[in-house]
């Protein structure tokens, strides 16, 4: 294999990991944070989580696959994103899953906030030195995009959550 191949696999390994990974953190975080205070709170996040890491990670995993075959990438490259991404976000659910079935819930959103910021930080960091840029704006700016989130999920659950009333 020659450096030129070994690089363009190295990116796209970088490409579907950073992709799944990403997906998970957001889509988990928003998840615990919006959902933390109803009715069986601990229940409906591991439930949510379980349910979108599956559904969700198969669509994008499949529109990833879809997207790459198109593009005219070889069926070895499509497959090695598809299962990349697929894992990634299997993997990176499973540890928020983790952390709210094991731990008390005011605890694992704490937790959870605290993994997903680093996870993302060490992630946006070591892509923007890999491609020789500085870090800084990059971590900033996509923890941003994340506390985004946690704010707007923490608004929209206590608005939805206010306005329901459980029997």
């Amino acid at each position: 294999m020659t450096e030129k191949q070994e690089v363009k696999i190295k990116r796209l390994y970088e490409t579907r990991f950073s992709f799944g990974a990403t997906a998970a953190i957001i889509t988990s975080l928003g998840l615990i944070i919006g959902l933390r205070t109803g009715a069986h709170a601990k229940f409906s996040i591991i439930a949510s989580i379980m349910v979108i890491a599956l559904a969700d990670n198969i669509s994008d995993s499949f529109g990833i696959h879809i997207y790459q075959e198109s593009e005219g990438l070889s069926p070895r490259e499509v497959w090695f994103s598809t299962a990349t991404n697929f894992l990634t976000r299997i993997l990176v659910s499973s540890l928020f899953v983790f952390l709210v079935a094991f731990l008390p819930l005011n605890i694992a959103v704490i937790s959870s906030i605290i993994l997903g910021l680093l996870l993302l930080a060490s992630m946006s960091f070591i892509i923007s030195k890999d491609r020789g840029t500085n870090p800084y704006p990059t971590v900033i700016e996509h923890l941003s995009v994340a506390v985004l989130v946690i704010v707007a999920s923490n608004y929209l659950g206590k608005l939805i959550l206010s306005k329901v009333h459980f029997p």
